[in-house]
């Protein structure tokens, strides 16, 4: 019992710290896009810091696996490259033993990242849509200065200009729009969000279009008392998101290729736990001369092929390309047969060379 409660220890702190440094890059990254997306005009900056930390357990439920895996690895690898391993064996314990005490912690995180996988990640994902669709009302509105010239966004080339807003922010007026080859001017313009796309379209009221083509002199002049513009197409992001915010439940049973392929990516994770503990165990094992970081490269560098493949099965499922009842599931059988074998077959070979001895 003193020995688990001692691995357990070495296992957790060093989990924990390789967990969180992991946890601020990944972070880091997306608060670096989204203040750019902010800084674009495409979002309200009050926003995201909330999207930020409502999208946490989706984090944590991608670095935990991650973070056991290489907590496995620097300490077993210390273990063995200080010698407490051959210590260890020399007085009858076995790695079978070892590999039991290793899963005991393992089920824990297994355990959290259920909890992450099937409840608060989706969670967070259907308060994040709820964020897209707060932000999706005042984009161009909330954000617009009156009296000024404005961009749009980052690649949609248009410029937007309003003489007043209405006291709710709702109603442009004296409305210029410069989109292209294309000018419009309008008295009042609104704003219209399809719940079924998530598009945004902003309706001119009372105005003028002028186009003009390049190279000709000749400008077309149109007049309308209603007229609609689309802003912009439901952002990528927000259409995986409404995806990861369907309730764990609702999956179940559903023949939709999105459901399926969500569904089978949220287990996934929670498989991960122990075939990555399996994967690790083995490859801990380093000669003291070779150091404990001897194995981290092609160890990680296995893991990074592992998520790689799971998600792209994912998309192929989603897509129509690969038969559901598949699936990943070959994925994760092929992965605890690599496991297996990094542990029963440097043992075979070791027996055979005594054999011929």
């Amino acid at each position: 019992m003193i020995l688990f409660r001692y691995l357990a220890r070495e296992l957790a702190g060093t989990m924990m710290a390789v967990s969180i440094v992991l946890l601020m890059i990944l972070m880091s990254g997306r608060l670096i896009q989204q203040l750019a997306e902010a800084a674009a005009g495409e979002i309200s900056l009050t926003l995201v810091f909330m999207m930020l930390l409502l999208r946490l357990p989706y984090f944590l439920e991608l670095i935990l696996p991650l973070g056991l895996f290489i907590a496995i690895l620097l300490t077993y690898g210390r273990l063995y490259a200080e010698s407490e391993m051959t210590v260890l064996t020399a007085t009858g314990f076995s790695n079978r033993k070892l590999l039991g005490y290793t899963l005991i912690p393992a089920a824990c995180v297994m355990v959290v990242v259920a909890l992450f996988s099937l409840v608060l990640s989706p969670w967070g994902a259907q308060k994040t849509e709820i964020l897209f669709q707060q932000q999706a009302q005042m984009t161009e509105f909330e954000m617009l200065i009156p009296g000024r010239f404005q961009s749009a966004g980052r690649s949609s080339g248009r410029t937007t200009y309003a003489e007043r807003l209405s006291d709710d922010k709702k109603e442009m007026r004296g409305v210029f729009l410069a989109d292209g080859q294309s000018v419009i001017v309008a008295e009042t313009g609104t704003q219209y969000v399809s719940d079924d796309t998530g598009s945004r379209f902003l309706e001119l009221h009372q105005g003028r279009r002028y186009d003009l083509t390049p190279n000709e002199v000749e400008l077309q002049v149109l007049e309308f008392e209603r007229y609609g513009v689309k802003i912009a197409d439901q952002p990528e992001q927000r259409r995986r998101i409404r995806k990861e915010a369907l309730a764990t439940a609702d999956l179940w049973g559903s023949d939709d290729l999105r459901d399926i392929s969500q569904l089978q990516w949220r287990l996934s994770m929670i498989l991960m736990v122990p075939i990555v503990t399996l994967l690790a165990f083995p490859l801990s094992k380093v000669n003291p001369r070779q150091g404990r970081f001897a194995r981290l490269f092609p160890a990680i560098l296995l893991f990074m092929v592992y998520i790689a493949t799971l998600i792209t099965l994912t998309s192929l499922i989603d897509k129509g390309r690969l038969d559901p009842a598949i699936g990943v599931w070959p994925l994760h059988a092929a992965y605890v047969a690599i496991g297996v074998g990094l542990m029963l077959i440097p043992e075979w070979l070791r027996r055979q060379k005594v054999k011929s001895l």
